[in-house]
């Protein structure tokens, strides 16, 4: 199998319907074996607040009781999972939509209470590819989205970050894998105020230097070590940006390196 790549999408993409169309076209094109994991957008708080249910947050990460789990797999295995297959297969991109609990393909604990109780929000526990490389197999792309299971009947809130690189890192126990975060930013930036301040390539030495220098700071900070570990781990290759980074590679974006 050629070098697998997973594709990881946000609310930029999601939230937005022609943004969405044009990646979906361009990923559509994208030749050899490709995964898609999506987060959940602003849709979900929409919803919630429509619905009467409090949306609570805590340093950008979503608390999730029992009514928004319900709201969050409405929204994240049903709407706008089904809406990526449909638009996929429009564009002749054959797509199967997953969540954790599909094909058991992802399992999670439910996350231990510390000094915030996140409720059903889930730290991923395993991954199991059986599935998966059976449909790319046979030339079918997977989505996933955020949503998990614990093997005991409850399904959890999981990090959409984290589940790309917890795929990124079993597809690399036997394949070549290239994981690509596309966000609404051309890169991780130097000053976060000036979207022309890309930090062209980062390697784990400088990456401690940057954050030492105040350069990366806040959620940017856990998403770039989780980079690292996979790569430390069996990852080939990890890449931040726009999403035009994966359809034109001289763009100008973060390339992360060991």
């Amino acid at each position: 199998m050629d070098t697998v790549r997973i594709v990881k999408i946000g609310g930029n993409i999601i939230d937005d319907p022609q943004a969405l169309d044009d990646f979906l076209v361009n990923f559509s094109k994208l030749q050899g074996p490709k995964v898609l994991v999506h987060g959940g957008g602003k849709l979900a708080s929409k919803l919630a607040l429509q619905m009467g249910v409090e949306v609570q947050m805590t340093h950008g990460r979503r608390i999730t009781d029992l009514p928004s789990l319900e709201i969050v797999t409405m929204v994240y295995a049903g709407q706008i999972n089904k809406t990526i297959i449909a638009k996929l297969q429009a564009n002749q991109c054959n797509a199967v939509g997953f969540s954790g609990a599909d094909g058991n393909a992802v399992v999670a604990v439910q996350r231990p209470v510390k000094t915030i109780d996140f409720g059903y929000v889930g730290d991923v526990k395993k991954v199991d590819l059986k599935v998966p490389e059976l449909l790319l197999g046979h030339g079918i792309t997977p989505v996933f989205c955020a949503i998990t299971h614990n093997e005991e009947g409850q399904l959890l809130n999981t990090n959409a970050d984290t589940i790309a690189s917890e795929l990124a890192l079993a597809f690399s126990k036997n394949y070549k894998t290239a994981l690509y975060y596309c966000f609404d930013k051309k890169g991780v930036l130097r000053d976060k105020d000036d979207e022309n301040s890309v930090i062209r390539k980062i390697t784990a030495a400088t990456f401690k230097e940057l954050v030492d220098a105040k350069y990366i700071v806040d959620g940017m900070i856990p998403k770039l070590e989780n980079c690292f570990y996979a790569l430390e781990n069996g990852v080939q290759k990890i890449e931040i940006g726009l999403p035009s980074m994966i359809f034109e590679p001289e763009t100008i974006h973060t390339i992360l390196e060991n």
